[in-house]
């Protein structure tokens, strides 16, 4: 028999591996059972958490920057735009339990800017739809009407097609007896487009006044700027939370986030959780809160 080489007789026999697709889904299920394994552990936390919570002070307005909707499409594969951005839509629902089970009374959230409006076509279409489809659904919920939830809504409006608009003010409309919470669409709006159109307003207002050059400098103040804000007696955020990791403001709220306290956590807006939420306040009711003072 011939002698087999060093090369054969230590050879190591091939790995035989399975299908990528195999490998995903096998993933997938070992995900699956983690979750339900841990799922009532999570349930124990989160109840323990929220009691913790009621014994402090709550933020009366919440900001939130809607951030990841596209790191959560591309995770999962997804390219349709007006589905990636549907499943984002579809969280208000859980967030204004949230927000009302908590007391809290005021919540912004910022859905778009006037950067993300140009975008590629099909994506802005995408956003556009999401946010129609979703005022539509909101102004016709009757459990927005059991929370007591008002719609209010901010941003450059002139940028936004005539269909969007429409349900935006169908949702005004159909909210405008609630008196419970107040949910602001922040739609097309960037803080430094509000500055900007609230001193524009301010110089037309000294204008309409007669008031000379002189005179209208002499009266210009953080007082009479925020009174031209798009809502100006919506109280300051008291927390402002962002999604998806990125540690930046991006322009929400600029003049109204002096003294905000801030909460960034690195969940993807259509996987933020209500234990998302409990962790924002609780990081909110740890801070020395001296505004200023």
């Amino acid at each position: 028999m011939k002698a087999s080489s060093l090369a054969e007789r230590t050879a190591v026999p091939a790995v035989q591996r399975p299908p990528r697709g195999a490998l995903g889904s096998a993933a997938a299920a070992l995900d699956a059972v983690r979750r339900a394994l841990l799922a009532p552990l999570y349930r124990a936390y989160e109840h323990s958490l929220a009691a913790a919570l009621a014994e402090g002070p709550m933020p009366r307005h919440v900001g939130i920057i809607l951030d990841g909707n596209r790191r959560f499409g591309r995770a999962r594969g997804l390219t349709d735009f007006a589905s990636i951005y549907a499943m984002g839509a579809a969280k208000l629902d859980d967030v204004l339990a949230w927000c009302a089970d908590l007391r809290i009374p005021m919540v912004t959230l910022w859905v778009c800017s006037p950067d993300n409006l140009a975008r590629p076509e099909q994506e802005v279409s995408g956003i556009l739809r999401a946010i129609e489809a979703k005022m539509a659904a909101l102004a016709a919920d009757p459990a927005v009407q059991r929370l007591g939830v008002k719609v209010e809504v901010i941003g450059r409006l002139d940028l936004l097609p005539p269909e969007l608009l429409a349900a935006l003010d169908a949702a005004k409309r159909a909210t405008a007896g609630n008196a419970r919470m107040t949910l602001t669409i922040a739609v097309g709006y960037g803080g430094r487009e509000e500055i900007a159109d609230a001193v524009r307003g301010m110089l037309h207002g000294f204008t309409a006044q007669g008031l000379t050059l002189h005179e209208a400098a002499q009266r210009v103040t953080p007082e009479a700027i925020r009174a031209n804000l798009y809502v100006p007696d919506l109280p300051d955020p008291d927390l402002i939370i962002r999604t998806s990791g990125e540690v930046r403001l991006s322009g929400f709220m600029l003049w109204q986030s002096a003294y905000s306290e801030f909460y960034f956590t690195d969940v993807n807006w259509p996987e933020f959780r209500r234990i998302d939420l409990l962790r924002a306040i609780r990081s909110f009711q740890m801070r020395d809160r001296r505004l200023g003072r």
